[in-house]
């Protein structure tokens, strides 16, 4: 065997043992999630379609806003997909990121992971009900506001909360549906739009005396090209994780990146409108404009269909991370309950759904303003969990292993770092409030938890040692 060159010491080290990821009492998975299916459930947990980029013309013209998209991936969306492909292989449960947090820095990182994503996420959750209801609004003003608004988000949210209780091999086919037709629509509507792009017009920085906003414009960004990591809480039931993993995020990857930039690009060339128009929704408006009202339409339809999809990936994700961190006794057993007949984490669901909830009244933009910052916190933390366990575990058997060694690593994290602290430095003062009481709330959660323990209050399940096969490059 040759030295690992990533490895801290000279010293060959012995066989390392890592705590299990799934507790062996986890009921047999009878239907796993294939390859495309978890494509397009990727697809749902970071973009949806190009719902929602909007914005990001608003705050800084197309110009940024084409750039944005096209460059950002590079620096953001790539690495985190990178590194997600490696420890969700490495480590293939439902636990995802909390196990990675727990194995490099322990189980006070690893619960404080676990409820800055699984806030991140609910929050998230939250906004998709906000964001289809914005562009039902345009067929039915009476959703504008009031109590058929609120009515509209409460009546959505529950009945998508009980669509993912049949279970995510069915919420997998449907995102491969409901992607297809929803993308369909903007397909069409960038080969109509063809003739009638002014070049240009991708040049403008923005209209004259329109101030840039740019914590809107990049959290516009990360807001839509985040949340890679979020399919690892799912690992556990992926048909061949091992396998099956890398290539679905490299295939969401292009699928999404595709997604965003060619209608951006198609409708910034062919219509010339006010830059203040370019609200959450308007590309429904510029559909009409390129071909018709119809196309307009199925935009709208569209994007109710795109919404059900990035609710349902959502969802699926948290329930998925609160039934993992169960499994590993970062929870009571209780969280880890399945349904009996579709052998879902039915309290997973219903604590994501009724947190959800409470947090759709918000505004919109805190509402992903304080996902974005939580998830900054986390993803700070994936980072190092990832830099960290290349280190500490330089033997481990890695089924996917991004090619770089330990340097280039550190330069490849650097970069998506810079823009986290960012985000966070041009957060407003609510949002580090909200983001502030949701930690102090997690650090409180871990000692109660570990309170329970040691008295015996609750009932956890026992952590189970196995056995990673060590590896040598």
């Amino acid at each position: 065997m040759t030295q690992n060159l990533d490895s801290p010491s000279s010293t060959i080290e012995p066989r390392q043992h890592l705590p299990t990821t799934t507790n062996p009492t986890t009921p047999k998975k009878l239907h796993k999630l294939t390859l495309i299916p978890l494509i397009f459930l990727i697809y749902f947990e970071v973009a949806g379609g190009p719902y929602g980029e909007e914005p990001a013309v608003k705050a800084a013209g197309p110009l940024l806003a084409i750039l944005g998209f096209l460059i950002f991936p590079f620096i953001w969306s790539v690495p985190e997909a990178l590194i997600t492909a490696e420890l969700s292989t490495t480590f293939p449960g439902n636990g995802g990121f909390v196990i990675w947090a727990d194995k490099a820095f322990g189980p006070f990182w690893g619960s404080l992971m676990g409820s800055w994503k699984f806030l991140t996420g609910v929050i998230n959750i939250a906004s998709f009900p906000v964001l289809c209801i914005s562009y039902l609004e345009e067929i039915f003003p009476i959703l504008d506001s009031g109590a058929p608004r609120k009515l509209a988000i409460l009546g959505s949210t529950l009945f998508l909360s009980l669509v993912n209780y049949t279970g995510l091999t069915i919420v997998g086919y449907v995102a491969v549906a409901l992607g297809v037709i929803s993308l369909a629509p903007f397909i069409i509507m960038s080969l109509i739009a063809i003739p009638k792009i002014h070049p240009h017009r991708w040049l403008s920085l923005g209209q004259k005396g329109v101030k840039k906003d740019w914590n809107l414009f990049f959290n516009t960004l990360f807001w839509n090209l985040n949340f890679w990591d979020n399919v690892s809480t799912m690992a556990g039931e992926v048909e061949n994780p091992r396998k099956t993993f890398p290539l679905a995020l490299f295939s969401s990857v292009v699928f999404t990146c595709l997604g965003y930039i060619i209608p951006l690009m198609a409708v910034t060339g062919a219509v010339d409108v006010d830059q203040h128009d370019w609200d959450t929704g308007f590309m429904a408006n510029a559909a009409e404009i390129i071909s018709g009202r119809w196309l307009k339409f199925w935009i709208e339809i569209g994007a109710v269909l795109s919404t059900i999809g990035l609710f349902e990936a959502q969802l699926s994700s948290s329930a998925f991370q609160i039934l993992g961190m169960a499994e590993i006794a970062f929870l009571p057993k209780f969280f880890g309950l399945r349904s009996k007949w579709f052998n879902t984490p039915w309290v997973g669901i219903v604590l994501s759904t009724t947190i959800s909830l409470g947090m759709s009244y918000m505004d919109f933009q805190d509402i992903i303003s304080s996902a974005n910052f939580l998830y900054s916190l986390g993803m700070l933390l994936e980072f190092a969990s990832f830099l960290w366990l290349r280190r500490k575990f330089p033997l481990i058997k890695r089924p996917y292993r991004v090619p770089m060694r330990l340097p280039l690593l550190v330069i490849m994290c650097l970069v998506p770092c810079g823009f986290l602290v960012f985000i966070m430095a041009i957060a407003t003062k609510l949002v580090y409030l909200i983001s502030g009481l949701m930690t102090i709330g997690g650090i409180g959660w871990y000692f109660l938890m570990k309170f329970c323990k040691s008295k015996k209050l609750l009932k956890f399940n026992d952590k189970v040692d196995d056995t990673y096969e060590e590896y040598v490059e």
